[in-house]
């Protein structure tokens, strides 16, 4: 590999760990021209499918829009980094795994929507507002009933959706 500094045709590794969760070698690397350090990460490369999108156009699959939908969807949302990683990875996981060629864009849409669900219910009511094109507030009220209605087991887990107040359980309470 050449340095990035110096252009120098050959460097050396110096240190290798796992990164994402094992889907990734990240390699520390040093320039014996320059001196200088720097890091390579190693992937494997599968194909994934092509994404069919409306009007039968066809385009690479590309992460960058996927994690573009997640970052719109999670915007000012209290989620960690590390869980829209992890839902980008089982999305992308998910394709590869299905062997398909071809996907269109509404499944990829509808694997977005299965892990913004597990991720924050108001990113998931955002998405689907634009995924599903809701027209009036009466669209976004049936959405939310359904919500409701398929995730009575992460209830406590998000902060309330619309307006519900939450009074905290004190425990050990001395008098």
């Amino acid at each position: 590999m050449h340095c990035p500094f110096c252009q120098h045709p050959d460097t050396r590794v110096i240190d290798s760990r796992e990164a994402d969760d094992g889907a990734t070698i990240r390699r520390r690397r040093e320039c014996p021209q320059c001196s200088e350090r720097f890091n390579t990460f190693e992937t494997a490369e599968l194909k994934l499918p092509t994404v069919v999108k409306s009007g039968d156009r066809r385009e690479s699959f590309d992460e960058r829009k996927l994690r573009t939908s997640f970052e719109r969807a999670l915007q000012k949302r209290p989620v960690a980094t590390h869980d829209v990683d992890a839902a980008i990875r089982e999305i992308v996981n998910d394709l590869r795994r299905s062997g398909e060629r071809e996907m269109s864009s509404r499944h990829i849409g509808e694997l977005v929507m299965r892990e913004l669900k597990k991720l924050d219910q108001v990113a998931y009511v955002r998405f689907a507002s634009v995924y599903r094109s809701f027209e009036d507030v009466q669209a976004f009220r049936e959405e939310i009933e359904k919500l409701e209605r398929d995730l009575p087991a992460i209830e406590g887990l998000q902060l309330p959706l619309l307006g519900e107040v939450v009074v905290p359980i004190e425990k050990n309470k001395k008098r």
